[in-house]
């Protein structure tokens, strides 16, 4: 007994002591250094030779005892079970937990994948976020900015106010109180058309556009996807078995007449999802010409749009453009929203604006999906927009980044010959860099500026790799540039996150890289 428990604890693990203890007794049971029926040292005891609180034993004892490798017996003590099957036994299978996740299998072979899982395994790889401090990264608001405490009280208020946020709720389809105050808000900022009943509270775009491609598409289905265009919308749809359709954007958005094309060779798209009131990532504003055709487009096929519109409230010189929906007569539009950006992300919520015929069956697949979002956040949040805290703070946010924008847009210029895309909205800006100045590929000066604490974002990886350069699909942008030369020389600056001394500072750590 004396070499079993000789074990070896390490205090300063981070592992807790009673799970070290736990671990060796186990693997001393599974190699048959103890046998069954073998009597174990009281827990006073073995406590007192290993220099530990009996606390520590007992707790590890009673984990060993419910999971059937002890026993105890009254009046006698604790034991190795009597039956501990054959298979365990034996040390080939007694690893650690390291040991177990590096011998674990790490290909979709290995697993009994459905197709939708191994489409997720090739397809749908989550992002890679840095660490540097000085990035452009184009997702996240400034959050030091948010007011955090009025939205703790609200939090606090509504949380003892009653307890009903603590159970499920009866409406799949959201909390109705906020379902009205989205729908006041948006109709009033965004000029969307709907009534309360229309509204799906989501875990934010992504679930919705989850929501879309689960209820909408079957495999092979073609969708119409921009191109450059939104990347994890393409990964969502791909995913389910969806083919993507790239449409190529210009100066005016997505290119009806080369979807119009698509039906006209019987490849018609089921749906055509657009970014129209700032096109990511070019930032084009889609004309008024285009969203009229789009919309005939669908009416004539039958096909669906899906509008995402997620920063249109950031809108630098002119009025906010009103959303595609709005112009919809035929409930041909779903109208996706987040909160992500005007507040922030972590908060999951955001919204999908259903056509009054498909409202059933989204219901039915949001509760089959999670069955509800947070009531205790939708609650909070139904109070901060009725307060009228969401437009204050929007107000704001939107002066701050107006000015970040303008203060990253003069840095750009000190480059050389630096050519700004798109409109003057959102959080983000599309920028062609003189790369041939600097002699240097996309790819280089990423990994360049890394090493400066930069991190930049090339627009390369949101164009189709699937499209063929030519004259026929040129993916045309502001500028009469080709997607070639976009993709070569593209990139994405964020300039949420980022105040007007760091934007500076980053530009001028990078600024060496293109100077002759």
């Amino acid at each position: 007994m004396d070499t079993l428990f000789t074990l070896d604890l390490r205090p300063d693990s981070d592992v807790p002591l009673h799970r070290q203890v736990y671990e060796q007794i186990r693997t001393a049971v599974l190699t048959g250094r103890v046998r069954s029926h073998q009597k174990l040292p009281a827990s006073r005891q073995l406590a007192q030779s290993l220099g530990i609180s009996r606390t520590t034993v007992i707790q590890s004892y009673a984990q060993l005892i419910s999971e059937g490798y002890l026993e105890t017996r009254r009046g006698a003590g604790t034991f190795v079970s009597a039956e501990i099957p054959d298979s365990l036994l034996t040390t080939s299978i007694v690893k650690t937990s390291q040991h177990l996740l590096s011998s674990a299998p790490s290909t979709p072979d290995s697993f009994f994948l459905s197709t939708y899982g191994q489409r997720l395994f090739t397809t749908a790889t989550p992002s890679e976020r840095t660490q540097d401090r000085l990035s452009f990264r184009y997702w996240r608001p400034d959050l030091s900015l948010f007011p955090i405490k009025q939205w703790q009280r609200l939090v606090n208020r509504c949380s003892l106010a009653d307890t009903s946020w603590m159970t499920y709720s009866a409406e799949p389809m959201g909390y109705e109180p906020l379902r009205a105050a989205i729908s006041t808000y948006i109709s009033q900022a965004r000029a969307v058309t709907c009534e309360p009943s229309q509204i799906l509270i989501t875990q934010g775009t992504q679930q919705a556009l989850g929501l879309v491609a689960q209820v909408l598409l079957n495999e092979g289905d073609a969708i119409a996807l921009e191109d450059p265009g939104y990347l994890s919308a393409r990964k969502v749809f791909s995913s389910h078995g969806a083919v993507p359709m790239p449409i190529p954007v210009d100066g005016e958005g997505l290119s009806v007449e080369a979807l119009e094309k698509l039906s006209a060779d019987q490849l018609t798209p089921k749906l055509a999802y657009v970014t129209p009131s700032h096109q990511f990532p070019t930032g084009v504003l889609m004309s008024l010409s285009r969203r009229l055709a789009l919309l005939e487009w669908a009416q004539r096929t039958g096909g669906l749009i899906v509008e995402d519109d997620y920063d249109s409230e950031y809108r630098y010189g002119g009025r906010p453009i009103p959303a595609l929906q709005g112009l919809d007569t035929h409930g041909r539009v779903l109208y996706v929203g987040t909160f992500s950006k005007v507040m922030f992300p972590a908060l999951r919520l955001g919204y999908m604006v259903l056509p009054p015929a498909l409202v059933p069956v989204f219901r039915r697949a949001k509760w089959v999906c999670d069955r509800q979002c947070s009531m205790l956040h939708q609650s909070a949040l139904t109070t901060f927009i009725n307060e009228g805290h969401l437009v204050k703070h929007i107000r704001r946010m939107r002066t701050v980044y107006a000015e970040r924008r303008a203060c990253l847009v003069a840095s750009l210029q000190t480059l050389g010959d630096v050519e700004v895309l798109g409109d003057p909205a959102g959080l983000h800006v599309m920028v062609r860099l003189p790369l041939a100045q600097a002699k240097l590929s996309a790819q280089a000066l990423v990994e360049q500026a890394a090493n400066k604490g930069v991190s930049l974002f090339e627009v390369a990886p949101y164009y189709d790799s699937a499209i063929a350069e030519s004259s026929a699909n040129p993916g045309f942008v502001p500028g009469s540039k080709t997607a070639q030369e976009n993709r070569e020389r593209g990139f994405i600056f964020g300039f949420g996150g980022l105040s007007n001394a760091e934007i500076e500072d980053a530009i001028a750590r990078i600024k060496p890289l293109f100077e002759r």
